[in-house]
């Protein structure tokens, strides 16, 4: 009996971090929040700046190109560009 007691509780909260944890890493990667740490990187054309998750399926994202800011919808259906910063702030199209 004391075995069975002393298992489970170690196992217990063994499974329940690891539950945890793959929630946490399940909505990081929904979220489209890069993995890596800030480490140094090569360059990229294409910087994502922020997400805002809109719904299920759906999000607002900012992403810099060419040193301009695009404000840009995501859905199931694709992306849609909604507004950039061409003139210091951002103007709808």
């Amino acid at each position: 009996m004391l075995e069975y007691i002393l298992r489970l509780l170690i196992l217990l909260p063994m499974i329940g971090g690891l539950a945890w944890g793959s929630l946490w890493l399940w909505k990081r990667v929904q979220m489209g929040v890069p993995l890596t740490g800030g480490g140094t990187r090569p360059a990229r054309p294409v910087e994502l700046v922020g997400v805002l998750p809109l719904g299920p399926g759906s999000k607002l994202a900012v992403v810099e190109f060419a040193g301009q800011q695009i404000l840009v919808a995501v859905s199931r259906n694709g992306i849609t560009r909604l507004a950039d910063n061409s003139e210091g702030d951002f103007h709808a199209d």
